[in-house]
């Protein structure tokens, strides 16, 4: 098949969608599909078979987009929508392939080619304005519920990526549409005994401190103030190991962290690849998810679980919803 794929993400980099996004060219590519993936300006190149990355132009210069919904995503968006209608105009297609808020294109664009129209859900939109502190306005929350249930309707196939969102496509009447794909952080890192993971517990815990580890984003909804609340009240004889921050929201942990007095207990390390991340995790004594809010799993509990590790996540449905 010929499939037009519409991600609204920098593509690629280490996050949510865009690692789904990665997995789904992948084997879409593996089995003989070819696929023209329309994204964002910014993002890596990784070599993929069978798959052709169309970006947008970067008119305004972004350097960077948020995780969440933003201003800066609505021109990107627009120069999306219109590029994916020359796309459809131009080249015959046998199937449209969404994710996130592309899926409102959707109901043109499978209408304008004729299209069968797949959606992938990886989070409910609406709950998205919520989750990221973007707005509280209850009439932009409405329209976005509003567009969502129209393209739960409309669309052709609609995949899942954990049991609420199965659930919320079951509310709207549309559950035999839904398929449960479970998104799997699974890149092959560095052997567990390498040299590298050597040097970096000489250098997180150079005493042979038990580390507790957090890999991930720092943004709010995460709750990394929380644990380094409760971190703070932990015996002393561990370290506390937090890969991912940047930016403000990194800036404000560090200053946290100092306030409450924990020092050299807790190390900050920048942003890793994907295929890192499982070098970190072998390393844990105890890994941790502390967040707030959402009722999305949350992608790397997968990987913790596939580790055999202690893992600590606070009583929240994203996390009960798989662990018991």
């Amino acid at each position: 098949m010929n499939i037009l794929m519409i991600a609204p993400e920098p593509f690629f980099q280490p996050r949510g969608t865009p690692i789904s996004v990665f997995f789904r060219t992948t084997a879409l590519g593996e089995l003989g599909h070819r696929t023209d993936l329309l994204t964002y300006p910014l993002g890596e190149s990784p070599e993929i078979v069978n798959l052709a990355i169309i970006r947008v132009p970067n008119l305004f210069r972004f350097k960077r987009i948020k995780i969440g919904p933003s201003l800066a995503k609505l021109p990107l968006d627009a120069l999306l929508f219109g590029r994916a209608i020359v796309a459809v105009l131009r080249k015959r297609y046998d199937l449209l392939f969404t994710h996130e808020e592309a899926a409102f294109f959707g109901l043109i664009l499978a209408r304008l080619g004729r299209l069968p129209h797949i959606y992938d859900m990886h989070s409910s939109l609406p709950q998205q304005l919520d989750n990221f502190q973007f707005s509280k306005s209850r009439l932009l929350r409405r329209i976005f519920a509003g567009l969502e249930r129209k393209v739960l309707r409309q669309a052709d196939a609609i995949i899942v990526i954990c049991k609420d969102l199965q659930d919320t496509v079951t509310r709207e009447g549309q559950g035999d549409k839904a398929l449960l794909i479970e998104n799997v952080l699974d890149f092959p890192g560095p052997a567990v005994g390498s040299d590298e993971a050597a040097e970096i517990r000489r250098r997180v815990a150079p005493n042979g401190e038990k580390i507790v580890l957090y890999a991930g984003n720092f943004e709010p909804y995460q709750g990394i103030g929380l644990l380094l609340d409760a971190f703070a009240r932990v015996a002393g004889g561990s370290v506390l190991l937090l890969v991912g921050g940047s930016g403000e929201d990194l800036e404000a942990m560090k200053r946290k962290a100092a306030g409450l007095g924990l020092g050299n207990r807790v190390v900050f390390w920048d942003r890793v690849s994907p295929d890192k991340v499982p070098l970190f995790v072998s390393l844990a004594d105890v890994l941790v998810s502390p967040r707030l809010s959402g009722t999305n799993t949350p992608l790397k509990i997968y990987s913790f679980l596939k580790s055999g590790k202690t893992l600590v996540a606070t009583n929240l449905y994203s996390h009960t919803q798989l662990l018991d």
